[in-house]
């Protein structure tokens, strides 16, 4: 019973120090997504962040070990819907990664790699509020269902590779991710050139940056 009460008090003390923390950074730094969590912040959203994970979630393990298919699985899966923030190589370095607030973790480092495997389960299944980390889990994956969240176990494997991740995985990577509407236009007018056995060259795709000058008369 102590121990229950000492549990909660805790939480309620982070949590009132982190609402004050806020309060802080806002009315000091304004509301900027721009800046640097400071070291109290990161503390505290590290804190809070495991005390929300229930211990069961924690102690979840794969259905399925980890094999080059499955971490391939993983890696086909990453390059198409999470490298657009995390990066191919889950370093967060990307446009949209460097623009939230938080900033998309570096996986490779020992803050995500010594999560436990439930842990990094539970955070892609359900994702963490008021961050940039969507929850993808579709209710299927709540580990009582051993055909739910397959694809976010095999993200696991290949967030446990990432360390390891190679040049060729990388490249192979580049391929798979998400094509914009300028590349998708391109790919099929090159289809059509060889369609047509090469008879007509495909016109340059103008980027949505580039301008045409007017014509002089």
């Amino acid at each position: 019973m102590a121990r229950g009460l000492s549990f909660s008090r805790a939480v309620l003390f982070l949590l009132i120090f982190g609402v004050a923390l806020g309060v802080f950074v806002i009315i000091r730094h304004g509301v900027s997504a721009r800046d640097q969590p400071t070291q109290a912040e990161i503390f505290i959203a590290r804190h809070l962040r495991h005390l929300a994970i229930p211990a069961v979630a924690r102690q979840m393990t794969s259905p399925s070990p980890s094999t080059p298919a499955t971490v391939k699985a993983g890696m086909e899966h990453f390059a198409d819907h999470c490298a657009i923030c995390h990066g191919n190589d889950g370093s967060g370095d990307t446009e949209i990664g460097k623009g939230l607030y938080p900033k998309a973790p570096d996986m490779r480092t020992d803050e995500t790699q010594n999560l436990s495997d439930g842990e990094l389960y539970y955070i892609i299944e359900n994702g963490i509020r008021f961050t940039g980390m969507p929850g993808w889990g579709t209710g299927k994956g709540d580990g009582d269902d051993p055909d739910g969240g397959h694809d976010t176990w095999a993200l696991v494997h290949f967030i446990r590779h990432l360390p390891k991740l190679t040049e060729a995985e990388a490249q192979e990577m580049k391929g798979l991710n998400p094509k914009g509407p300028e590349e998708w236009e391109q790919e099929q007018q090159m289809q059509e050139f060889l369609k047509n056995g090469g008879e007509s060259k495909p016109a340059p795709v103008e980027s949505a940056h580039q301008h045409k000058h007017p014509s002089k008369e």
